[in-house]
This record gives structure tokens, C-alpha cells and sequence, in this order.
């Protein structure tokens, strides 16, 4: 039970994560339609749209002509994430943060990380191609990101079938593993970033309660954004770095119970 409780948000996010890609498969697979479509445009039942903003905001910069329900379906995406945290939509949802994790629970095992670091990357080049991807879609009458994006790829591929995309979600793995940790989701990917910055006022966040940390910095080492977690041994404060994907993997590995989620209080951070 203490190997469960340990890893309560981790086994919850894997139930999420494979309980979606379960639930778009058998729409196609057998006629099941209580979620259907793909990441980047659903629906529940077939009543409720469901569509990714990012995707929507390139293909209007593509000239494309959207229906009432690609829109609908962006705002309501766009507020959930926006209240209850942007970049959630990674750690819980996106199937390529299964990939990115396997790759660094094999770097741990291999002991990668105590190599001297070879490769270094601006965790801004997310926000860089976030910015670059717009007026690409202008220029090329495309959706330019969604081209080439592994997420896109890899949750098509597990409903309708992998193919070439496979050898996409390989590199990822491999670039992760062997070239810089957390390196795509943390680096690279700009619907990250887009979360990220959608997500600014989100609501539910970590909390950290200095008097309760030990200063052993389990936390700090087990986080993918380890930098939304800069004041641990310095003050008590929320998580309001709007990087942090809410994964709770801090909270999971922290014995002093200084690190839990909590209803930000916007008033105290502002004076702070």
C-alpha cells in the first residue's frame, strides 16, 4: 500500500493517459462512441466539441475557414486549462509524456545523470518555435506544427496504426534518453509552451511549506521542470511558475509533507 500511495499520481496519470487513448481507439475499433476523434479535435457523445487551441490558432493563421465547433470546441480546451493548470494537458494527457518518462526512468536506471553533461539547450527554444509556428502556417497554408508533431503522430498511431511515425516517437525516446533529459516535453515542444502560457492563473497548484522541508531535494531532482521548484529551502510559497506540469511527482517523493496541491491564493502571491 505504501509503494501505491507513493505513486499515487503517477499510476493516476497513467489511468488517464491510456484510459483516453483506449477510449478514442474503440470508437474506431468498435463502434464505442463515447470519445471519438483524436487530440486534436473530439468529442463526447457527439454532443460536447473538443478541440485543440494551439492547432485551431495555427490553421486560422493557415487561412483555414473553422466551423462553430472547432471554436467552441478551443475555448472550452482553453478555459479548462487555463483554471486548472496549462500544463497538466502534458503530464496527465499527452501520450508522448509516457514516452519521455521511460526514457528518463532508463537514464536514472543507467545512471546517465551523474555523467558530466555534454549537451546543453535553452528550455526558450519551446517558446521560439511556439512563436515561429504561426507565421509558418501563414507562409506554407498549413498547420505547420502539426505536421511534424510526435503527439499528433503518436496519438493517431496508436488508434489507426503507427507506421513511419514510429521511427518519430523512436527519436524522441533516443533524444531523451542519450542527449539531454526531459528533453523534448522540457526543451522543444511548443504546445508545451502553449499551455504553459495559457495556464498563468490557473488555480490549482503545488505548495510548498518550507517549515516541514528537510532540505533533501528529492523534490528538485525527480522534476522535469526542476526550476518551478526554486524556492524549496527558501520560503513558503505556491508553485506559480506556469512550467510546472502539475504531475506531482514532488509531492509522491517528498517524507516531510512539504509539497502538496492546493487552490492558489492569488492575494498572498501578488503581495509576495
Amino acid at each position: 500500500m505504501n509503494w501505491l500511495f507513493k505513486h499515487r499520481f503517477l499510476i493516476s496519470r497513467r489511468f488517464v493517459q491510456l484510459s483516453l487513448i483506449l477510449l478514442y481507439g474503440a470508437a474506431n475499433w468498435w463502434g464505442l462512441k463515447v470519445l471519438q476523434g483524436n487530440l486534436g479535435s473530439s468529442s463526447i457523445m457527439g454532443k460536447i466539441p473538443l478541440s485543440d487551441p494551439y492547432a485551431v490558432i495555427q490553421m486560422s493563421a493557415a487561412g483555414a475557414i473553422l466551423g462553430f465547433n472547432a471554436l467552441l470546441g478551443a475555448l472550452i480546451i482553453a478555459v479548462f486549462y487555463a483554471v486548472f493548470g496549462g500544463r497538466a494537458f502534458c503530464s496527465w494527457v499527452c501520450p508522448v509524456n509516457m514516452v519521455t518518462d521511460a526514457a528518463n526512468w532508463l537514464r536514472r536506471l543507467l545512471r546517465f545523470d551523474e555523467a558530466e553533461r555534454k549537451v546543453w539547450m535553452s528550455r526558450n527554444i519551446r517558446y521560439w518555435i511556439l512563436g515561429l509556428s504561426i507565421p509558418l502556417s501563414f507562409i506554407l497554408g498549413i498547420a505547420a506544427f502539426e505536421l511534424i508533431s510526435p503527439i499528433g503522430i503518436l496519438s493517431r498511431g496508436l488508434i489507426y496504426g503507427m507506421g513511419f511515425g514510429s521511427a518519430v516517437i523512436i527519436s524522441v525516446f533516443l533524444f531523451d534518453l542519450f542527449a539531454i533529459k526531459n528533453g523534448f516535453c522540457g526543451h522543444i515542444c511548443p504546445l508545451g509552451g502553449f499551455y504553459s502560457l495559457l495556464g498563468r492563473f490557473s488555480i490549482f497548484r503545488v505548495k510548498h511549506d518550507q517549515q516541514k522541508c528537510t532540505l533533501c531535494m528529492k523534490c528538485v531532482n525527480i522534476c522535469p521542470e526542476r526550476q518551478v521548484l526554486s524556492m524549496v529551502g527558501k520560503k513558503s510559497e505556491f508553485v506559480t511558475n506556469t512550467e510546472c506540469t502539475n504531475c506531482g511527482r514532488c509531492v509522491e517523493v517528498c517524507d516531510d509533507d512539504a509539497l502538496n496541491f492546493n487552490i492558489r491564493a492569488f492575494k498572498k502571491a501578488n503581495k509576495e
